[in-house]
């Protein structure tokens, strides 16, 4: 155990990023066709016990490599002072409904807040990641840069609940804009794997709706990501994320970014 502990010290930010991204991911790849507790959070959202237990093993690797930061558990909340410089965000199984019933499109997400971060895929083996300057992919302990491209020209919507900007803004009639379908091809895989997918050039741009998204367990290591690989982010409304910001464009490049942002205004307008 004391050897584990010193390799955990001895990594840099994103060495930790990938290791408790990796542990998290092991667990739910272990775990995938168990018949699972669910745990219910109200408001038709639950956890399983592969979450809980994903984001023990994740915390383990945190706790032991970074003793003295602070987390935010998806699953067990806030430890250690929530202003802390030094914060790790972790969701541990970002696509629970989808894992629950036997869809492998999940992503582990861990980041520390404005600093590395890393998103494992725990059934392909890729593990996205930064150092907060650089974006890479890791498979089979090879490392290759993302590359973000629209060429795919899919985007990825996210259709789940809430709706805050409703009805000004709707993602869902995003798919109905002859603006949209005209240039673009709509996918809806319901987890931030798919903000990985467009920094690694899978993806043309990704668009959700939400409040202020940078800080949130959910999608603070795919924004990161994103935005060390060079894509454009922002909030629906085209202005930087932060905490005025609400949901998010992520584009591949800029002309993509345009294009989704005209469809966006010219549906707002027309529901103004």
């Amino acid at each position: 155990m004391r050897y584990v502990i010193n390799s955990y010290a001895s990594l840099d930010d994103a060495g930790v990023a990938i290791a408790a991204a990796r542990a998290g991911a092991d667990v739910v790849r272990n775990m995938y066709g168990e018949r699972l507790t669910r745990i219910d959070k109200g408001a038709g959202d639950f956890a399983t016990t592969a979450d809980v237990e994903a984001e023990k093993a994740i915390l383990s690797v945190i706790h032991a490599a970074r003793p003295d930061d602070a987390v935010l558990g998806e699953e067990g909340g806030q430890q250690g002072a929530a202003q802390a410089a030094r914060q790790w965000l972790v969701d541990p199984l970002c696509g629970t409904l989808n894992y629950a019933v036997g869809n492998m499109l999940v992503a582990v997400n861990v980041a520390l807040r404005n600093g590395a971060a890393a998103v494992a895929d725990p059934f392909s083996g890729d593990v996205f990641f930064t150092d907060g300057e650089t974006a890479w992919v890791r498979h089979d302990d090879a490392d290759a840069q993302l590359a973000p491209t629209p060429a795919t020209q899919l985007v990825d919507v996210n259709l789940d609940p809430p709706f805050p900007s409703a009805p000004g803004f709707r993602a869902v009639e995003l798919l109905a804009q002859p603006g949209f379908v005209e240039r673009f091809r709509p996918r809806v895989v319901s987890t931030t794997l798919a903000l990985a997918w467009v920094a690694a050039g899978k993806r043309a741009a990704y668009v959700t709706d939400g409040g202020e998204l940078s800080g949130s367990v959910h999608f603070a290591a795919g924004i990161a990501l994103c935005q060390a690989a060079g894509c454009v982010v922002t909030g629906i409304d085209g202005a930087p994320i932060g905490q005025a910001g609400r949901g998010l464009v992520v584009a591949a490049d800029g002309e993509t970014h345009r294009l989704l942002m005209s469809v966006i205004r010219s549906r707002s307008r027309h529901r103004a």
